[in-house]
């Protein structure tokens, strides 16, 4: 019996990013499988969400986030340019994004095609990693795919070709996160009972061993 898990996953997220070497280390070694779901970020979804946000969030948050990295053994930078483009004088999303849907899609493309967890990981680490300035220029985006043998630009052409169906199936991926029991990213479902944030990955394997899930 394999045992499957719902992941819901944002491009924006940087506890989205720490968690998927775990997830490819939990196909690689157990019986189980990861149902990539990718969504777009709170920010999109709902641009004025950070608005009113207290100051001390964000801070903890950068803190917080690079900490959690450094304890996974990742680097961690917010990335250049950021997926989302925010209006700084707001503190809000404009509705025109010029990244973030072409990564959904490109996402969720690849989880149709069963390549969706080495798609999170491959550009998920251009991004964030900080190891490139200008992840969205030139070829690395191309390159980082074309090292998990995926051709961007047969991907880009089908994205843009296909971009109000795959629009909609990201859209299905939100309701569903939300009937999961939880909005933020990244969340991982099993068996109906939602495991949020990369810090919840331990709790998730010590549950799917309970119900049998054995190494490979």
């Amino acid at each position: 019996m394999t045992h499957a898990v719902d992941l819901y996953w944002s491009f924006r997220s940087p506890y989205s990013y720490i968690v998927v070497p775990k997830l490819l280390e939990l196909e690689r070694d157990w019986d189980a499988k990861v149902q990539v779901k990718p969504v777009l970020p709170i920010a999109v979804r709902q641009p004025d969400f950070f608005a009113h946000a207290d100051p001390l969030w964000f801070s903890y948050l950068m803190r917080d986030c690079i900490r959690s990295a450094e304890f996974a053994g990742m680097t961690l930078r917010w990335p250049r340019p950021d997926p989302v483009v925010m209006d700084f004088a707001t503190r809000t999303y404009p509705k025109e994004q010029p990244y973030i849907h072409r990564l959904t899609r490109l996402g969720q493309l690849a989880s149709e095609r069963g390549h969706g967890l080495a798609l999170l990981r491959a550009v998920s680490h251009l991004i964030w990693s900080g190891e490139v300035d200008g992840w969205h220029e030139g070829d690395h985006l191309a390159g980082a795919l074309a090292a998990i043998g995926l051709d961007l630009a047969e991907m880009d052409a089908v994205q843009a070709a296909e971009a109000e169906r795959l629009d909609a199936a990201i859209k299905q991926n939100e309701a569903d996160q939300r009937l999961g029991g939880h909005y933020g990213v990244p969340l991982m479902v099993y068996d109906g009972e939602p495991f949020f944030g990369q810090d919840r990955y331990d709790q998730l394997v010590w549950r799917m061993r309970q119900k049998g899930m054995a190494k490979k």
